[in-house]
């Protein structure tokens, strides 16, 4: 059976392919030569037009399947997800092909589907974004590390990394940071099983930060503080920002030390009443 299509140049008919997706490989190539051929022609947005691009999506497929096999080491979730992906890139090659070319459509399209593939982990892949610079040259490290660990039978140093890689070794160091990103792990992942039970990786990572107990109170003491008159915040500036002694501060102010320690316990004791009564 045979589709009609009125062409500025005439009238050419499409053979009708029941089911794209199931074409033969060869009968696929034969196909979608004449699609092409005629999706050239034809005007963009038309029935016919439409009729022409979905079936060679179809019935090239299999080529996106053929160009996902090669990430086969992903597991099969993420091998549904670069079959999409790869659609696109098949998508891209028949809107770009040009049948002047004389070129196989297989040999243009295949670049363009694994491109959009590999543009897929190389965004989605890292568990934490770092610009592409450091991305590429995580890898060009890992070759230029597995080299030189071949090589010379132990790890290689910084710069023995950068003479290789044509980097500066503070560049080497900041790859080697970036590569971190790469991969991340739970707090809840579990490590093992020792003498107190089940390990997780939370156990060991991170310190209890006391200084947060102090958060609440320097919170509750900024206003009280603005209440004071200059001279007693300048005292505080004093004692316990720039930290001079109780001596420098009465130079400073020109009084006693005496004075002083008289001054600031009066106005540390306004703090602490009302600090005390905020809560």
């Amino acid at each position: 059976m045979t589709t009609s299509v009125t062409t500025g140049t005439g009238t050419t008919t499409l053979p009708e392919v029941e089911n794209p997706a199931q074409v033969t490989p060869q009968d696929a190539r034969e196909l979608t030569r004449v699609f092409l051929e005629r999706l050239a022609v034809l005007e963009e947005g038309t029935d016919e037009y439409q009729y022409a691009r979905n079936t060679l999506i179809e019935m090239n497929i299999s080529l996106v399947r053929y160009a996902a096999a090669r990430f086969r080491s992903r597991g099969p979730e993420e091998r549904e997800d670069i079959v999409q992906v790869g659609m696109i890139g098949l998508i891209k090659a028949i809107d770009r092909f040009e049948v002047s070319r004389e070129v196989e459509f297989t040999s243009f399209s295949v670049p363009y589907i694994v491109g959009e593939i590999k543009r897929f982990f190389r965004d989605t892949s890292w568990a934490v974004h770092v610009p592409r610079r450091l991305q590429e040259a995580r890898v060009e490290l890992a070759r230029a590390t597995d080299e030189l660990t071949s090589r010379l039978g132990r790890t290689p140093t910084v710069r023995e990394l950068s003479e290789l890689m044509s980097l500066s070794e503070d560049e080497v160091v900041e790859a080697r940071m970036a590569a971190n990103g790469y991969t991340s792990a739970s707090l809840d992942a579990t490590l093992g099983t020792g003498e107190d039970g089940e390990s997780v990786l939370a156990d060991f990572v991170g310190a209890e930060d006391t200084a947060l107990d102090l958060v609440e109170d320097v919170q509750a003491l900024a206003p009280l503080i603005g209440e004071l008159g200059d001279r007693d915040r300048l005292l505080l500036h004093l004692r316990f920002v720039e930290e001079r002694t109780q001596a420098e501060i009465g130079e400073r102010l020109g009084v006693s030390q005496m004075h002083v320690s008289r001054l600031l316990t009066k106005v540390l004791g306004r703090l602490r009443t009302g600090l005390l009564t905020t809560r």
